[in-house]
């Protein structure tokens, strides 16, 4: 295998003009990313500080380097200053992530992401202007917590107070058409999508008719799906 280069231009060059991602910090959350992002067909360059991880991806992703990224030259002989999308998944290191944030948003580029790995280091991500602030196991507890008590299926939450959730219809829906059913002046909430047993998801109509044994994904105010949810 060959060993990765400190830095090569004229390929991160070619990667940043085809509109691809740039990924810093290839730990468990940032190298996942990075692999699924590659898996996706998405050309992605990789950076960390990390000689051995470097190596671990070498082959992996459409280019990987070992660099420090709290360094601007560093960043700009990469021509990280070129990408339109940037994520930063350096979590350990909380000095080295505010650091490499700013020297970024230095950059003006338009889609930044940021991995925060506690409430303070969200707000200090927040207040230098990232837009995208990521907490992977804070998000992901929130959303396990929700299918544990086991009336969901499925569970996404937006920042502004709204979320997806797929569930069941409850026994009042079963049967009817959802014109008649009147959930959303009753519940705040719409159903946007259904599946069928053994079928496809399709949108919903007000002709569509529920049946108990189908999945629906419904949409509105976070505490209203929730409740809704919670009816089946």
């Amino acid at each position: 295998m060959a060993k990765p280069s400190l830095f090569a231009p004229k390929s991160t060059n070619r990667i940043a003009d085809a509109d691809s991602v740039a990924v810093i910090g290839l730990g468990r959350f940032g190298g996942s990313l990075a692999l699924e992002l590659a898996r996706a067909g998405t050309e992605v360059l990789g950076i960390d500080a990390d000689e051995e991880i470097v190596q671990s991806f070498n082959g992996r992703l459409t280019h990987v380097v070992r660099a420090n990224s709290t360094k601007e030259d560093a960043l700009r002989q990469l021509s990280v200053h070129e990408f339109d999308r940037i994520v930063v998944g350096i979590g350990s290191d909380l000095e080295a992530s505010i650091l490499t944030t700013s020297i970024l948003l230095g950059f003006d580029r338009p889609s930044l992401w940021a991995k925060a790995v506690s409430e303070p280091h969200a707000q200090i991500l927040t207040q230098l202007g990232v837009k995208h602030v990521i907490r992977p196991e804070h998000d992901m507890g929130k959303r396990v917590a929700h299918l544990v008590r086991g009336t969901m299926l499925d569970y996404i939450e937006f920042d502004d107070d709204f979320a997806m959730v797929k569930t069941r219809p409850p026994r009042e829906t079963w049967d009817r058409e959802l014109g008649t059913t009147k959930i959303r002046a009753n519940y705040g909430i719409t159903v946007i999508a259904v599946k069928r047993r053994d079928g496809n998801w399709d949108y919903t109509t007000a002709r569509t008719v529920l049946y108990s044994d189908d999945e629906i994904i419904v949409a509105g105010p976070t505490r209203k799906a929730e409740a809704f949810s919670a009816l089946t």
